[in-house]
């Protein structure tokens, strides 16, 4: 039996998905703030799935939940079976129509769709078809400036049964430069009817409330400055449930959250590999230290764990 979207709708923040970063120990530590965000799990390829359909890219614990997991394709026949097989493990199957990536696009995945809307229509079916689970969409402003088909896109994608949409709004040529657009999002909120969540340069919790008042979203999901920040999330939840903004983290707690986000990656992928994956993390950890380009250095390459801890007591109170 099809669920209502606002069963996992229960607040007006989410985890956006982010390829390599919102694996199973960021998702975590996410949810050890924020109670009742959903969360997102970083991009899935069908194909992928259809070879590996096991692995910790699917880890799942139970406080996880809401949770979305996002799948990639253009083949909708894949499509469905993803979607059947992710069905006893997601709140939501979300479909990535966003991701600007040229590796991904050339693929003819990710943004690509939003140049076919008659094909992108067909896999939101062809997903709803294989899934009793909500389905929604997460998308762009359109590939280029000239190509600003969003409000159109949406709506097709409503049409075809998606009930939830998230809008990054930025077109897949500016790839992550340049700002968002969030005014453009409230035409896309008062042309459709389902939720929306606003994405794109929400880093605080006052940018959270601004994007909110310009684009009229429902929501905002929030990416990269969850990288160096996992509390951000719960501090934008605490914030649309009291009126009450909660002060960031001291430099010294973004500290010792890279830590326990080291550890935790250990844990999961071994000490040289959970190492090496965490250096993507770090200059957003580091931001706003007076010596962060000095710390950066030393560990960037650093392969040890106990040299690691060592910079990072002698820079922190840790």
């Amino acid at each position: 039996m099809k669920k209502d979207i606002k069963e996992y709708i229960k607040s007006r923040v989410s985890l956006a998905p982010m390829a390599g970063i919102t694996d199973y120990v960021l998702r975590s530590m996410v949810r050890r703030y924020s109670p009742d965000s959903l969360i997102t799990t970083e991009m899935i390829s069908s194909e992928y799935l259809r070879q590996i359909p096991t692995g910790d890219i699917l880890k799942l614990d139970d406080n996880h939940h809401p949770i979305a997991y996002q799948i990639s394709g253009h083949k909708p026949q894949l499509m469905n079976e993803a979607a059947k097989l992710l069905s006893d493990r997601a709140d939501i199957i979300d479909i990535n129509m966003g991701c600007p990536v040229n590796k991904v696009v050339k693929g003819q995945d990710g943004a690509a769709l939003m140049r076919n809307i008659p094909l992108a229509k067909e896999i939101v079916q062809a997903v709803k078809e294989g899934t009793d689970k909500c389905v929604s969409v997460k998308f762009r402003l359109g590939y280029t400036f000239e190509e600003m088909n969003f409000v159109e896109f949406g709506q097709a994608m409503q049409e075809a049964g998606a009930e939830f949409i998230t809008i990054h709004g930025r077109t897949r040529s500016q790839l992550y430069s340049g700002n968002a657009d969030w005014t453009k999002i409230r035409d896309l909120k008062n042309n459709i009817d389902v939720p929306v969540f606003a994405n794109g340069d929400i880093k605080s919790v006052e940018d959270a409330i601004r994007c909110i008042e310009i684009s009229g979203a429902d929501g905002v999901a929030i990416g990269r400055a969850a990288m160096g920040d996992s509390s951000l999330i719960g501090r934008i939840e605490y914030y649309f449930k009291t009126g009450e903004i909660l002060p960031p983290p001291s430099l010294s707690q973004r500290v010792q959250m890279l830590k326990a986000h080291l550890d935790e990656e250990i844990k999961l992928r071994g000490e040289l590999t959970g190492i090496k994956f965490m250096r993507k993390f770090y200059p957003y950890y580091l931001s706003g230290f007076e010596n962060a380009k000095q710390i950066r250095a030393k560990i960037i390459t650093e392969e040890n764990y106990d040299n690691i801890v060592r910079v990072l007591r002698f820079y922190s109170s840790l």
